[in-house]
């Protein structure tokens, strides 16, 4: 149980696998902890399935807003152009380190780890993701290996990731764990 912990969800404006928002917002609402959905602009962000213009969600707070201190712990969902843009805006670079410097859990799934490459918290770390990342993770220093879902407590957090939609039902498990250790 997630005993009323607060889990920041980063996310791009656009570009957002919504299967890989929703799943995991859900797992932490069931497991008692409150889901706060946190992007560079205020606002709504606009969610895909696949390349399809999916739902728009609401943001609660922007990344020059929140800090790290303010959550329990981060998700970052995929989808292409989600971490792609954000790995290129310095305020969500800054908010993905500092959940690594201050020791709380991270979740990242599919194309997620691009971002966590930017904020330089990949090296020494075991981890997977979408397969064509693989070259990146290990350019940037890290182990990648291909499961469903690797939970790496071998750094200064706990970081769970996953490939893709298939393994959602692992994902949400093993961050949940993470969350509620």
């Amino acid at each position: 149980m997630l005993n009323n912990k607060t889990i920041a969800f980063l996310v791009a404006p656009e570009g957002i696998e919504q299967v890989e928002l929703t799943e995991p917002w859900r797992a932490v609402e069931q497991a008692g902890g409150t889901p706060r959905l946190i992007s560079t602009e205020a606002g709504e962000v606009q969610a895909f399935n696949h390349l399809d213009k999916a739902d728009r969600f609401p943001v609660d707070g922007t990344t020059g807003d929140v800090r790290a201190a303010d959550f329990d712990g981060l998700v970052l969902p995929g989808g292409v152009a989600n971490p792609d843009f954000l790995r290129t805006v310095p305020e969500a670079v800054r908010f993905v380190k500092e959940f690594f410097e201050s020791g709380k859990p991270v979740a990242a799934i599919c194309h997620a780890p691009w971002t966590m490459i930017e904020a330089d918290v990949v090296r020494g770390r075991m981890l997977t993701s979408w397969p064509s990342l693989r070259t990146d993770l290990r350019n940037a220093g890290a182990t990648w290996e291909d499961k469903e879902v690797v939970v790496c407590t071998g750094g200064p957090n706990t970081l769970v990731t996953s490939r893709k939609p298939d393994d959602l039902k692992a994902f949400c498990q093993a961050a949940m764990d993470a969350f509620s250790a």
